[in-house]
């Protein structure tokens, strides 16, 4: 990480300002503007330059996720014109356990510069750690300093950031095309219209579901299915730990307890959602045999999809001035927890931006090589979760 941050340093000292107007709406969803239609044809208005080429921004973002807030954030500190768009409304909706590890509440500090506010917080908000059962019903006990939040509060408050720092934050809008020319990608974007914008790199940062990467490689990267339910009602587990359990009859890839504002939340992840019932039904009988469950009422469900972490954790980092960061790029820690993963990602990826902007052909390898040890701490994580149950291994293929 130290290593990381040196290099960061380096290329801002390197990194020229090219930033020609003063940050402004900070903090903002930005209205699109300097776009017209004509006859059904889109067009655009460019305000800037690269190498004599008229591009709008230095950089697009796509996704603004923990990886995407995080690479604008750092791309608009060195200087950079940075566009920041999100699919969904802000704050947007994302399914997720919502735990922030002991490792994500030290990035958020290094990135952002502040802890995250209690704000995106939810009870019990300090977490004492998580415990797993394996396979042949052996818990292990992780004594960790974890917070619990809202991922819609905590990913809206990482996108503010984000602006406050001159990104532009665009919400609404989908990538629909996204095509590298000489010298700059050219995105096509859809919101209340369609229209048109180029950037000397695209950072795709939008998760498994995003469309960049899966029209780029003409491929769709495996994916776990999750679900889970919040729940009124009683349990005799203390509520200050994140549960995990590892046994291949409870789900295809793990299945999860933890609680939210006094909900129950129990989830189960499988290669095939067709499965989901079974499993989750068997999840829920286990839990009211061995820990005394009782649902009073189900308040919500929701699914969702994350990479399918195999053996040696396989990572694609992009192509071109298009990189992949976070989820995108299958970085995601094999215990499930992908905020700490994306965050750094995406610091890394844009940190080789910055600092080798004028050599588009070295910046994915510089990126490719500073992720290296993220990519390693992957693989730990992917062995310790192996090593304590025996059919993890058997269900992760």
């Amino acid at each position: 990480m130290e290593e990381a941050l040196a290099i960061g340093m380096a290329g801002r000292g390197k990194m020229r300002k090219r930033r020609t107007k003063e940050k402004k709406n900070k903090g903002k969803i930005e209205q699109r503007e300097n776009i017209t239609k004509e006859k059904g044809k889109v067009t655009v208005k460019a305000t800037g330059s690269y190498k004599g080429r008229m591009i709008m921004y230095d950089v697009l973002v796509i996704g603004a996720g923990p990886a995407g807030s995080t690479a604008a954030k750092v791309l608009a500190d060195r200087g950079l014109r940075v566009l920041l768009a999100e699919k969904c409304a802000l704050p947007r909706y994302k399914s997720c356990s919502g735990v922030l590890i002991k490792k994500s509440m030290d990035l958020v500090k290094l990135y952002f510069g502040e802890d995250a506010p209690l704000s995106v917080a939810c009870e019990t908000a300090e977490n004492r750690g998580m415990i797993f059962t394996n396979d042949c019903g052996r818990e292990y006990r992780f004594a960790l300093e974890v917070l619990n939040v809202w991922r819609c509060s905590f990913d809206n408050w990482l996108a503010e950031k984000a602006g406050e720092s001159g990104a532009q934050v665009r919400d609404c809008t989908t990538v629909v095309a996204c095509e590298e020319k000489e010298g700059f990608v050219e995105v096509t974007l859809q919101g209340k219209e369609t229209f048109v914008e180029k950037a000397a790199y695209v950072l795709d940062c939008e998760g498994v579901v995003g469309a960049v990467r899966r029209r780029l490689r003409k491929e769709t990267l495996e994916c776990i299915t999750t679900y889970q339910t919040f729940n009124e009602g009683t349990i005799d587990l203390d509520p200050h730990y994140f549960y995990a359990y590892l046994q291949p009859e409870l789900s295809e890839y793990d299945a999860w307890f933890n609680v939210k504002d006094n909900l129950l939340v129990l989830g189960v992840s499988v290669k095939d959602p067709a499965r989901i019932p079974l499993f989750y039904d068997r999840f829920l009988g286990y839990m009211r045999e061995r820990h005394n469950l009782r649902i009073n009422r189900q308040t919500k469900e929701e699914k969702w999809l994350m990479p399918h972490v195999r053996p040696g954790c396989r990572i694609d980092f992009g192509m071109g001035r298009v990189l992949f960061a976070g989820e995108a790029a299958g970085f995601l820690n094999p215990m499930g927890e992908g905020i700490s993963a994306g965050m750094e990602s995406g610091f890394l990826a844009a940190n080789a931006v910055a600092a080798h902007f004028e050599d588009p052909r070295g910046v994915c390898d510089v990126y490719r090589e500073s992720a290296a040890g993220l990519k390693s701490y992957m693989e730990r994580q992917w062995d310790l979760v192996a090593g304590m149950a025996g059919t993890f291994r058997e269900m992760a293929f």
